[in-house]
Formats: C-alpha cells, sequence, structure tokens
C-alpha cells in the first residue's frame, strides 16, 4: 500500500509539475501574443498619424497652388481688360479704315500672344501645383504594405 501511495503521490506531483509547465507556457505564449498586439497597434496608429499628416501636407500644397493660379488668372483679367479699354480707345479715335484695322490686327495678335503665353504658365502652375500636392501622399500606399508585412511577421 505504500508502495501505491508514493506511486499515486508521484503522479499527483508529476500531474501538478505538467499543469504548472503548462501554465508557465500558456503565459509566455500570451505575453509574447500580447507584445506583438501592441507592437503592431504602435505601428498601425503611427501609420495613421503620418498619414493625416500627408493629407495635411497636400492640402496645404493643394490651397497655395489655388492661390497662385487664382492670382495669376486675376492679373491676367485685370490686363486684359485693361488693353482690350485702350485698343478700343486707339479704334475709336483711327483716323482711317485702314489704320482701324492695323490697329484691331496689331491687337488680335498680341491679346492672342498674351493668351497663349498665360495658358501655358497656368498650364505649368497647374502641374508643378498637382505634384506638389501629391507628392505627400505618394508613399502612403507602401507603407500601409509595409506595416502590414511587419504585422504579419511579428
Amino acid at each position: 500500500m505504500a508502495k501505491s501511495a508514493k506511486a499515486a503521490g508521484d503522479k499527483v506531483t508529476d500531474a501538478a509539475e505538467n499543469i504548472e509547465t503548462a501554465m508557465k507556457n500558456g503565459t509566455e505564449a500570451l505575453k509574447v501574443g500580447f507584445e506583438k498586439a501592441v507592437k503592431n497597434y504602435d505601428q498601425i496608429v503611427g501609420y495613421g498619424k503620418e498619414t493625416v499628416e500627408a493629407y495635411v501636407k497636400s492640402a496645404n500644397a493643394a490651397g497655395k497652388g489655388a492661390e497662385t493660379l487664382h492670382n495669376e488668372l486675376y492679373t491676367y483679367s485685370k490686363q486684359s481688360v485693361e488693353e482690350s479699354i485702350a485698343a478700343a480707345k486707339a479704334l475709336m479715335s483711327a483716323k482711317s479704315v485702314h489704320e482701324a484695322f492695323e490697329l484691331q490686327s496689331d491687337f488680335a495678335k498680341t491679346a492672342f500672344e498674351a493668351y497663349v503665353s498665360e495658358v501655358t504658365k497656368l498650364s505649368e502652375l497647374f502641374v508643378s501645383t498637382t505634384k506638389e500636392a501629391f507628392e505627400p501622399l505618394q508613399g502612403r500606399v507602401q507603407a500601409w504594405v509595409e506595416v502590414m508585412q511587419n504585422a504579419r511577421a511579428a
């Protein structure tokens, strides 16, 4: 009987050790899993913060570009109206039809050249504004892929 009591005691001790080992392993696995989750959470929060910053930079660049375009259009429109009024006055004071025709031709040529120049200038401003506005956002997709790969690898 003493033998069977000792064997039963050994089994209980072994079972207790197995339970203790399982608890330690479970606790360690839970701790590692929690640390990975916190690390991934921090990466996702960091990505979100960087993305918001990129959107703010993009919006600021777009706003500045829109303001520049507006100012350029305003300046051109004002100058165009002033030149049209001056040409109309000159046309009204023409002494002959031939002189009026030459004044009108010169004005049309000058106005067309100014228009082409302004359209080119506005096009360049628009392209540069678009580049500046999208520049902060370019790397955000790749950053998200990296965050997801890091989370999966962790």
